[in-house]
């Protein structure tokens, strides 16, 4: 059951535009810009005519599914003439599906899949985006989230998916598509919005989100959530969480906008790794062993998961024309992720035997980063060819340290394979904290340049390039690396409401880019990766985008290849890890997100892809050939809803 309160208070507008907004006739944006202009006209009756400045919206919430414009300001046209596939899913979407964190929308969204720690990698969110890994590809308001951790959605406006490679926008990485979660910020107008969640496995979820304009160029917003619940199909494993999200923007409306934010999330689950793999007949195709699905292997009394984290940003923007603007953001981020987790998994003779080993993973990890960034975009012509300019400066500092638990004595134990016991006294109680090793410590400068030019209505050329300098320093290893990205993207527009297009767009993966997130498969492992140089990607695509329905309802259709070359592998005879491997992944992908009518709205996207190892060799084994790990061949999700009337509207949907 969810009960959701809301309360709009419009501050100097006419009768007329109250009694619109009081039947749910006008969009919060509708009424923005209504109000604004029965002011402008007062002014114009008493003062003459007046020229207004600029003004940007900020934070205010999206109407529906379709979205028409990136929040990133490296995004100078509508989505509908970017030459790449951009998924975007906005928070009515979240509300409505009941997605609580990033892994429920993510689980949802086709071409993404989700790693669970597999390899030694710390527990948190670990997106695949067209089979490549994107866990250091993950931003909060268009800067790098490189802390692996657990993300919330109660403060979340909209999260914008870019795929393909896409370095010369986001930087280092992202060679199957980044993720960017733009944060709730304060805007004008005063408004209450509360919801209650309770259901069945002990759920219970309220969320508070409050703007309240202090006065006619400043407003304050809070966002605050509290979490408990036992995770549904799962036996003794729950969550609890809770987190608060203030800011405050100054002159809002005005050509120079200060927004300060803070977000605190804690959270204190049980960690939950599943049920154990069986070999079986065949080693080579394990699967579950015929158990129930609600079994958990693991220790009350001993597992646990808590995350602490903290962002403070400062936001400055300025509009110095109706068509320049630009944008500075500093952020302080901190984050904790301390856990012990069971993982069961069969020892020899265990599953004859109706037993399961209960072997343990457990870490401390603790980062800190700090950030600066400015984007600057604009418009401007040429001999009548329009250029719409994008522009930017980044520099970083992010640590990271990691420690571990100590046990008493053997930390492995046993469990029943059919009917475990997760209140049974577990092995190797109590666990002592570690010293935190050696940092590795990453500075990173970069510039970047984009240009969406505009030859004619029919034909764009979007041209991109970016110089990252990636510095690491892992203990007694550190490596510098110079990277040029590139990417060029030509659109046709055979309408006005349609686009087909082709890109080509290049990144890199620098070695030790996940030193102290993985297991070592980046070449913290053999011999180090001093001498290793970036792996390289590069990604082609075919698409085409088209609004229907008075521009109501966007579709989408694209066929594309991302290929890794220089790509991690072993050396048959020294074991050390070179740049001798190879893989890629074609697909093709469908979307559509809109209203076919005013009252049915529809969020649907397919995905295939065909993953290929080409060149790989680890321990002494050949893999080429093989299909690439941790990805979904076929993905298909649906949602929907209809407005039965304006305060009331099912929906449902299917993955």
């Amino acid at each position: 059951m969810r009960v959701r309160i809301k309360s709009n208070l419009l501050h100097g507008a006419s009768p007329y535009v109250l009694v619109l907004a009081s039947v749910g006739l006008l969009s919060p944006v509708a009424i923005a810009t209504a109000v604004a202009q029965e002011g402008e006209q007062a002014q114009q009756s008493q003062n003459g005519p007046v020229k207004l400045g600029p003004v940007r919206v900020g934070g205010e919430e999206t109407e529906g599914y379709k979205v028409n414009e990136s929040d990133s300001y490296k995004f100078t046209v509508p989505l509908v003439d970017v030459p790449k596939t951009v998924t975007v899913i906005t928070s009515d979407l979240i509300k409505e599906r009941g997605a609580s964190s990033l892994t429920d929308v993510l689980r949802t969204t086709p071409g993404i899949t989700l790693g669970a720690g597999e390899g030694g990698t710390p527990l948190g969110d670990r997106p695949f985006i067209r089979g490549y890994e994107a866990s250091t590809d993950m931003f909060i308001d268009g800067m790098r989230d490189l802390a692996r951790t657990t993300h919330e959605s109660f403060n979340i406006e909209q999260i914008e998916i870019v795929k393909g490679s896409g370095s010369t926008i986001t930087g280092r990485g992202s060679t199957g598509g980044s993720i960017n979660m733009v944060s709730k910020r304060p805007h004008a107008g005063t408004r209450f919005d509360a919801s209650l969640q309770v259901g069945t496995d002990n759920t219970k979820r309220g969320t508070v989100d409050i703007n309240y304009q202090v006065a006619e160029t400043v407003a304050f917003r809070l966002n605050a959530m509290g979490h408990d619940a036992d995770v549904a199909g799962r036996d003794a494993v729950d969550v609890q969480r809770w987190g608060v999200a203030p800011s405050v923007t100054f002159g809002l409306n005005t050509d120079t906008r200060v927004t300060l934010s803070y977000y605190g999330l804690r959270t204190d689950d049980t960690p939950d790794l599943g049920i154990p793999f069986s070999g079986g007949a065949n080693p080579d195709q394990p699967t579950p062993p015929n158990v129930d699905r609600s079994n958990f292997y693991g220790y009350k009394g001993r597992d646990f998961r808590k995350v602490e984290t903290d962002l403070a940003t400062i936001m400055i923007e300025h509009d110095f024309s109706d068509v320049w603007s630009i944008r500075n953001v500093s952020r302080y981020a901190r984050t904790y992720n301390d856990y012990i987790v069971t993982r069961p998994s069969f020892s020899a003779g265990d599953e004859a035997a109706g037993l399961v080993t209960t072997a343990v993973r457990n870490s401390r990890r603790h980062s800190e980063s700090l950030f600066n960034q400015t984007d600057l975009n604009g418009k401007f012509e040429t001999g009548g060819i329009k250029h719409n300019l994008a522009a930017g400066l980044e520099i970083s500092r992010e640590r990271l340290k990691a420690g571990a638990y100590a046990s008493t004595g053997n930390s492995n134990g046993k469990q029943d394979l059919y009917n475990p016991d997760p209140y049974a006294a577990a092995p190797g109680v109590p666990y002592t904290e570690t010293a935190y090793g050696s940092p590795t410590t990453t500075k990173t400068k970069a510039a970047y340049l984009s240009d969406a030019i505009e030859f004619n209505p029919q034909w764009l050329l979007n041209l991109g390039l970016r110089y990252d300098e990636y510095d690491i320093d892992v203990v007694t290893d550190s490596r510098k690396d110079e990277i040029w990205s590139y990417s060029v993207g030509l659109t046709f527009k055979p309408a006005e409401n349609g686009s087909i297009y082709v890109s080509y767009g290049t990144s890199a993966n620098p070695s030790g880019e996940t030193a102290g997130q993985s297991g070592g498969a980046d070449g913290a492992a053999g011999g180090g990766f001093r001498d290793l140089k970036p792996e390289k990607s590069r990604s082609i695509e075919l698409g085409t985008k088209w609004e229907l329905f008075d521009n109501q309802l966007a579709l989408t259709a694209a066929l594309f290849e991302t290929k890794k070359t220089d790509a991690r592998s072993q050396d048959p005879v020294t074991g050390d890890i070179v740049l001798s491997g190879n893989n890629r992944t074609r697909g093709v992908e469908f979307g559509a997100a809109g209203r076919i009518t005013p009252e049915w709205q529809v969020f649907a996207s397919y995905t295939y892809l065909d993953p290929k190892i080409l060149t790989y060799r680890s321990g002494g084994v050949d893999f080429d050939g093989n299909v690439m790990k941790f990805v979904a061949k076929q993905n298909f999700g649906l949602w929907t809803t209809y407005d039965v009337t304006p305060e009331f509207s099912v929906g449902g949907g299917a993955n």
